[in-house]
């Protein structure tokens, strides 16, 4: 018995559609319970003064098992729901802006999950906070240039003086002050990335953002193959095959 062909499914590409509808679910049920633990440890460690005495060690338990247990599924959370940012938004604004919000998210996730789990555990924050900004100071002051780069990237995203496609010319002394022309077609957290013909250069954010920014000009090749607008053909009919004034008639030989 031979039975009909019905239609085929493509299985790979249902399980792909039904875990990117899932997945934005498990960052949130991640971040609920996450919650949810940092609650029952913080509620844990009211029963007892000092974590080294003999006495309430379910609470200890609790306490330290729900305090890891909100640093990782506060880490699962930061993830999932940073990357769902970014596969929302890439449609709408480009590739650039959803990695841009998508690296603000993971940093500010994994700073607030650090900082909780750290208070979890009853870890003074506040000197921590002061040595990590001294910290943050000297590798600032060291990584002065990278940090110049993120944020020119940053105001060439929001400014928006060129997208990916336009063919733009670049001229800075920063270049060799000769003209730096291409098509652009990437624009990163740290580099520009331009097609000249010949080759794809990266131009640093930092000196795409001090240079002046113009539409390249056409080349003279374009120009001369640019069709003539060839003059309008003169009449073929002669005056005197036009018909004369009515009432007018031409008298007999």
């Amino acid at each position: 018995m031979h039975l009909q062909d019905g239609p085929q499914l493509d299985l790979s590409a249902q399980v792909a559609k039904v875990r990117a509808k899932a997945r934005p679910w498990k960052s949130i049920i991640a971040l609920v319970f996450a919650i949810i633990a940092a609650v029952v440890s913080a509620w844990a460690r009211r029963g007892f003064h000092h974590f080294f005495d003999t006495a309430n060690v379910p609470s200890k338990i609790i306490w330290a098992g729900c305090a890891v247990a909100f640093c990782v599924l506060g880490s699962i959370a930061t993830i999932g729901l940073s990357g769902n940012a970014r596969t929302v938004l890439e449609p709408r604004f480009g590739a650039a802006h959803a990695a841009v919000v998508r690296y603000a998210l993971l940093l500010i996730g994994a700073f607030a999950t650090l900082v909780v789990t750290l208070l979890l555990f009853g870890v003074p924050v506040g000197q921590l906070l002061l040595g990590g900004a001294l910290t943050s100071v000297f590798v600032g002051i060291a990584a002065q240039q990278a940090l110049g780069n993120v944020f020119a990237g940053m105001v060439l995203l929001l400014a928006h003086p060129f997208r990916v496609g336009d063919a733009i010319s670049l001229r800075s002394g920063a270049l060799g002050g000769g003209p730096l022309e291409g098509t652009v077609t990437e624009i990163g957290i740290t580099y520009v990335r331009l097609d000249t013909g010949a080759s794809i250069m990266s131009v640093p954010n930092s000196q795409v953002l001090n240079a002046v920014v113009g539409p390249l000009p056409p080349s003279p090749a374009a120009e001369s193959a640019a069709p003539e607008v060839a003059p309008a053909p003169a009449d073929p009919v002669g005056a005197a095959g036009r018909p004369g004034p009515p009432g007018h008639a031409g008298r007999p030989g």
